[in-house]
């Protein structure tokens, strides 16, 4: 996923994408956030300066998109309630906002986001989407067993659960169990349920 529109031309190597990514994650847990560079995340990937501005518009979108959206991709869970749902999906949500890369980046992007409004709209457009779709899934198939309402507002649900786990891993920096990812999500799915 990348903050652009694809280009004409010759087609991304992927290959490429992937060693970008893995450097500004690498970089971001060995440096922190303020002493990455775009540079240096390119001589790392062994590409050049622009074959990553082409992907992402600055180090802030390349960085969230390297530490923050490694769930995105993975299986949506189906455990068959949506307690079950939700707490696969709490802690695949728990271990990425836990690992060191986050946990180094998490001070400079929110400095960024706060200072950028146009910035903000980018990440919640291109990168917040995918687990907006993920979760659209989980509810759906919830609505159909009888569990939530169809007109669920999922997009304050996923602010929710996201907000909880920035609180408590990435603010107060609790150090996260099982525990926390089963009780959040047993606390929003009592909340929404149907009675």
């Amino acid at each position: 996923m990348s903050s652009s529109p694809s280009p004409r031309g010759r087609p991304r190597d992927p290959r490429s994408h992937e060693a970008i990514v893995s450097a500004a994650t690498e970089l971001v847990g060995e440096v922190g956030y303020a002493a990455t560079s775009i540079g240096a995340v390119a001589a790392r990937a062994g590409v050049g300066k622009d074959t990553v501005y082409r992907r992402w518009r600055g180090k802030p979108e390349l960085v969230f998109e390297a530490v923050f959206t490694t769930t995105d991709h993975a299986p949506t869970p189906d455990t068959g309630t949506l307690a079950g749902d939700l707490t696969a999906l709490l802690r695949d949500l728990i271990d990425e906002f836990h690992a060191p890369a986050a946990a180094a980046a998490l001070p400079g992007l929110l400095a960024d986001f706060a200072a950028d409004p146009e910035l903000q709209a980018r990440i919640r457009t291109d990168f917040l989407a995918p687990s907006k779709e993920r979760l659209l899934i989980v509810f759906e198939r919830a609505a159909a067993r009888g569990e939530v309402a169809a007109d669920t507002p999922v997009d304050l649900v996923l602010d929710t659960l996201a907000g909880a786990v920035f609180f408590h891993v990435g603010l107060i920096g609790e150090q996260p169990d099982r525990r926390l990812a089963d009780r959040l999500a047993a606390v929003v799915s009592k909340g929404i349920e149907i009675r």
